[in-house]
């Protein structure tokens, strides 16, 4: 397929299925933690308005939340189909991860999943509360599990190696390794953003309709204080991740600026905008700033960094493509700390939710946050290349001993699905956001699952909606 091998072809649909799973996974975090804020503020101050938001959101979380666990199952099974090396030689520790994630975080989840969307009627407020409370936590501590899988898979250590196989020594240490710390803060902050622009961005689509309503601008206002809250921390662990990859990765540092040498001792500049040639190792049309490089990265006007002549061809990682995904992370970013400010001086201004200007840029920045989490994601990932346990195995040889014909067809056949099943998806949360949220939502009480009242509610029964009264025609 397309002149591509089976090895480079198992690497792609597995690109492929994340790159569709990381998005729910991370809006579901972030409306886990806002549907419990919501509720919070009901209960304390009993505006309606909060809990009409917390039955508008509750639904598109359903939603989002199904469509993650399914996509999240079929990774799971690539593991052993395609990734049988992989996972003979480390299943001893990411196996044993992933299954605490299971009994933590799933188990909390399942627990607690069925009261939140369906016991608003049928439970105590304070039960209600705590459930849905619960339902954050088991988001937040999926999140810890994943991420420490994949932080030791970058920086192991706890570990022997025993017939070739890895077995776990100290477990605090495999768990606690040199940048899960880093990693967890970074990606659960993304998850936090994209779901506020998310959210910024529906209220702004209303707005610009002129659907404008209490529950609508309490929609932007508090996506935009998160905006301009969270988006220059995330900055600051950007730079402090940065720094941990320098010390423990340095040849994806080196990719991500497309730095191929340090000529004498001359302080490294920081490359703006180029096209790295890893064939001719030099990085073509490069508009450079001068020590830029080496303050940002070490935090000094003298140290170098490392270059990508420094290590051998067959460790570097693929700069041509890091070296715009990063940009396109922090490019992104930096719109998102801009976006908070101009929310903030039009807030003093009493012109919040009534600039069209400002509200088109806050529309068309909806999708900004999953965008960075992808980029950033390609950025982690290939730039840990050419290993797969960095240091430790190659990519190469993990991979299953399939054939290109077996990999060509079920490479076709996970985007048709995934491209008609997670297509109808997206565009169901699309009408359901343009519905917008009601005055009296959740007054009513579910009676179960499709049929009769006897029948178990599904996640997705919390969608009780016809859509055909949307507010697509204001």
């Amino acid at each position: 397929m397309f002149g591509l091998d089976a090895f480079h072809l198992a690497r792609i649909q597995f690109a492929f299925t994340v790159s569709f799973h990381i998005i729910f996974p991370a809006i579901t975090i972030g409306l886990a933690s806002f549907l419990a804020v919501l509720e919070g503020l009901w209960l304390k101050s009993k505006n309606e308005v909060y809990r009409d938001l917390y039955h508008f959101w509750s639904k598109i979380f359903a939603v989002n939340f199904g469509m993650g666990v399914v996509s999240g199952l079929v990774m799971a099974y690539q593991f052993g189909t395609n990734w049988s090396g992989f996972s003979q030689f480390a299943g001893s520790i990411t196996g044993p991860l992933l299954t605490y994630e299971v009994l933590t975080a799933f188990f909390l989840e399942a627990g607690f999943l069925g009261v939140m969307l369906f016991g608003w009627n049928r439970v105590g407020r304070g039960l209600h509360f705590f459930a849905t409370c619960m339902v954050a936590l088991g988001t937040i501590i999926s999140t810890f599990w994943i991420l420490a899988s994949n932080s030791w898979m970058q920086t192991p250590q706890g570990f022997a190696i025993q017939d070739g196989v890895v077995i776990p020594v100290d477990w605090m240490a495999i768990v606690f390794n040199p940048s899960f710390p880093f990693r967890l803060m970074h990606m659960a902050t993304a998850a936090f953003l994209a779901s506020a622009f998310f959210v910024g961005a529906s209220a702004a689509w209303h707005l610009l309709r002129k659907n404008d309503t209490p529950a609508i601008r309490k929609m932007l206002s508090m996506a935009l204080w998160m905006a301009l809250i969270v988006s220059p921390i995330q900055a600051m662990l950007g730079d402090m991740h940065g720094l941990n990859t320098l010390k423990h990765q340095p040849a994806k540092i080196a990719a991500i600026e497309g730095h191929w040498e340090n000529p004498g001792n001359e302080p490294t500049p920081l490359i703006l905008f180029g096209v790295p040639d890893m064939e001719q190792e030099k990085t073509k049309y490069a508009l450079e700033i001068p020590y830029l490089g080496s303050l940002i990265l070490t935090h000094s006007l003298h140290q170098q960094v490392p270059a990508l002549k420094s290590f051998p061809k067959e460790d570097r990682p693929n700069s041509t493509i890091i070296f715009w995904s990063f940009r396109v992370m922090a490019g992104l970013g930096m719109l998102m700390v801009l976006l908070g400010v101009v929310s903030l001086w039009l807030r003093f201004r009493d012109r919040l939710y009534s600039s069209r200007p400002f509200l088109w840029f806050t529309l068309l920045m909806g999708p900004s946050g999953l965008i960075a989490i992808l980029a950033g994601w390609f950025t982690t990932e290939i730039g840990r290349q050419p290993w797969v346990v960095y240091g430790l195995m190659r990519t190469k040889d993990a991979v299953s001993a399939h054939g290109e014909m077996h990999m060509s067809l079920s490479l076709l056949a996970f985007i048709a699905v995934y491209m008609s099943v997670f297509g109808v998806g997206y565009i169901y949360l699309v009408k359901l956001i343009k519905k917008g949220p009601q005055s009296g939502e959740g007054d009513h009480t579910p009676e179960g699952g499709p049929g009769t009242s006897h029948t178990p509610s599904r996640p997705l029964s919390a969608v009780q909606e016809n859509l055909s009264s949307s507010q697509e025609t204001k």
